[in-house]
C-alpha cells in the first residue's frame, strides 16, 4: 500500500537504542508485510547527524518517518523532537513517537513539542505487529506526505 502511495519504497527512520526493541520492529516490519526500507540509530546525536546528513550520514535518504522512542542516549528524544521540528528544513517530517511510556506528562510534552502522533509500544509481539501494520498502512496508505524538497 505505501510503496505505491509513494512510487517507491518509504524510508523510515528508527530512533532506538534498546536491540530487543529494534528487533522486534523489524520482525514486526517482516511479519506485517512492510516493504519499505528501515533505517536505525541508536541515541538522539546520532539521530539528528541522520536527518541533517552529517558525518557519516552524508548520503543518508530523508526520512519519510521517523519512530522515535523518548528515553535515549546522548539526547534523549524529546531533544531530537524539538530539533526537527525546530529546523525548517526538517519540520515537515512525520515525526511518531513510539515508546514504552503512557504518562501523561510524556504525552502532552511530546504534543507540545509538535509530535504527529503518539503510540504505547505494546509487550506482546503480536500486538507490535498490529501497531506497525498500522503505522505503515497509516503514513504510507491514507496520509498525504509532503514532497521531498
Amino acid at each position: 500500500m505505501g510503496p505505491q502511495r509513494l512510487g517507491r519504497p518509504a524510508e523510515i527512520l528508527l530512533v532506538e537504542d534498546n536491540p530487543g526493541d529494534v528487533e522486534l520492529t523489524r520482525e514486526a516490519m517482516v511479519e506485517a508485510n512492510v516493504s519499505n526500507n528501515l533505517h536505525v540509530v541508536h541515541d538522539g546525536v546520532e539521530a539528528m547527524a541522520f536527518m541533517r546528513r552529517q558525518g557519516k550520514y552524508v548520503q543518508a535518504p530523508r526520512p519519510d518517518l521517523v519512530l522515535l522512542d523518548l528515553n535515549l542516549p546522548k539526547k534523549d528524544g524529546r531533544e531530537v523532537l524539538a530539533e526537527i521540528k525546530g529546523d525548517d528544513d526538517l519540520k515537515v517530517v512525520p515525526v511518531v513517537i513510539l515508546t514504552t511510556s503512557d504518562a501523561d506528562a510524556d504525552v502532552l510534552k511530546s504534543y507540545q513539542l509538535y509530535a504527529n502522533s503518539y503510540i504505547t509500544k505494546p509487550l506482546a509481539f503480536a500486538g507490535f505487529a498490529t501497531v506497525v501494520r498500522s503505522i505503515e498502512c497509516f503514513w504510507f496508505g491514507v496520509v498525504v506526505l509532503p514532497p521531498k524538497v
